[in-house]
């Protein structure tokens, strides 16, 4: 019996065409030809204890020892140590997903859980139990909004982080929805399905957020909220979100998780799973996933989202880490990490850079004459100094985990 094979070599042809290439080896011309092995060489066979020695020997050659002041999405966090012990846990590591409630209860008090800190947090009605990331939380809520306004124009600030605006931008034209993007909110805003804003944004400053005629989502990075207002408080209708600075490893940029919490009335258009709390038929407490609107359980065309699943385990992590720090360690984190970045601020300015944020938590971005000298001299003396902009511009990012000493030394090299 032969192999099906969907695509006739007449339809390839036809796909290959629309986006304008000859073959499918052109589809991965990008990729540089030093990546492209052809013969991997691999060597003789050697025993599992000689393989752990090469590996470890490869492994020191990795330069690990450098202090970080990256942000821009992803951000180098205390973890404590509970949280991978119990992310560890065989009843937690699983791939299952727990529709059978009658053994997933453990799973579903945790999202049940992750969507209450959530709504606390953001000060929203409801949550759901997390979604891909940060990126694929905004563009879930721009469809949630077209589905609720029934209108197909959104508008977009052009501070939101690039990434997710790029996933934004990839989800409405499959969709037919038009994005335009803004500086400052304009003020007749009843044209369109909602109003997307980052705060603070992706260059880290703090904006007050104009009232709209129409849906406003707020995307947040949640460890600021220990401190500033709640998007609720600033008329959020919609709040999403990444959760990887509540104690997710940076993890070379994922897997991370997303979320969205939006007001009751809007809890029907919400993607992704929710999970309830029920008592079972002895009256005791239960849980359950609930308001199912994913096309496993309705017809396709009238499910919230096609593609959107959650991210479990992580919201586990997140789960954990708030249990662990606490209301006040929550808060005693996120004000290091603003004091900081302050701290930073004022000693750059004092050597004469351009500081080009006002009102800032743990993230501003500055000016100088030439990003990349900057930031080389930076590694050399084993600083990671920030996101590169373009060539005169910094984004810089400081957490709890900097120390006074690191940025003393950081504006030292100045």
């Amino acid at each position: 019996m032969n192999n099906f094979l969907v695509h006739t070599p007449e339809t390839r042809k036809e796909m290959l065409k629309s986006i304008g290439l000859e073959s499918v080896e052109d589809l991965f011309k990008q990729i540089p030809e030093k990546a492209n092995y052809k013969d991997f060489k691999m060597e003789n066979p050697i025993s599992e204890m000689e393989a752990q020695k090469k590996v470890r020997a490869l492994a020191k050659k990795n330069s690990s020892e450098y202090v970080s002041f990256l942000g821009g999405g992803v951000y180098n966090k205390y973890i404590p140590a509970v949280v991978s012990d119990v992310a560890r846990r065989w009843e937690f590591l699983t791939a299952y997903t727990p529709y059978q409630p009658e053994i997933s209860q453990g799973t579903l008090q945790v999202m049940y859980e992750f969507q209450t800190m959530m709504c606390r947090l953001t000060g929203m009605d409801i949550s759901n139990a997390t979604v891909y990331d940060g990126a694929n939380a905004c563009a879930e809520a721009c469809l949630m909004a077209v589905r609720i306004s029934k209108k197909d124009k959104v508008l977009v600030s052009k501070k939101l982080n690039p990434d997710y605006l790029q996933v934004v931008k990839t989800y409405c034209w499959a969709g037919d929805i038009q994005v335009e993007e803004f500086e400052d909110i304009p003020s007749n805003t009843s044209d369109y399905a909602c109003v997307l804003v980052q705060n603070p944004d992706y260059y880290g400053e703090i904006s007050e957020i104009k009232p709209v005629d129409c849906l406003l989502i707020i995307c947040c990075d949640v460890s600021t909220l220990s401190i500033l207002k709640t998007p609720a408080q600033c008329g959020a209708d919609i709040v999403v979100g990444d959760v990887q600075s509540l104690g997710i490893p940076m993890n070379f940029g994922g897997p991370h998780a997303g979320f969205i919490a939006c007001r009751e009335k809007y809890m029907r258009q919400m993607p992704g799973r929710l999970a309830g709390q029920t008592l079972d038929k002895d009256g005791k407490t239960a849980y359950t996933l609930t308001i199912q609107t994913r096309e496993q359980h309705i017809k396709r065309e009238k499910a919230t989202s096609n593609i959107c699943s959650n991210q479990a385990l992580i919201g586990l992590c997140a789960n954990v880490y708030l249990s662990a720090v606490g209301e006040d360690g929550f808060k005693q984190a996120g004000f290091l990490s603003t004091k900081y970045a302050h701290l930073l601020a004022d000693k750059l300015a004092k050597k004469g850079v351009k500081i080009l944020s006002k009102n800032f938590f743990n993230e501003f971005t500055y000016e100088v004459d030439d990003a990349e000298k900057v930031l080389n001299k930076l590694k050399e003396n084993n600083i990671l100094g920030g996101i590169k902009l373009d060539s005169k511009r910094i984004l810089v990012s400081t957490t709890e985990m900097n120390s006074i000493d690191e940025i003393n030394l950081y504006a030292e090299l100045f």
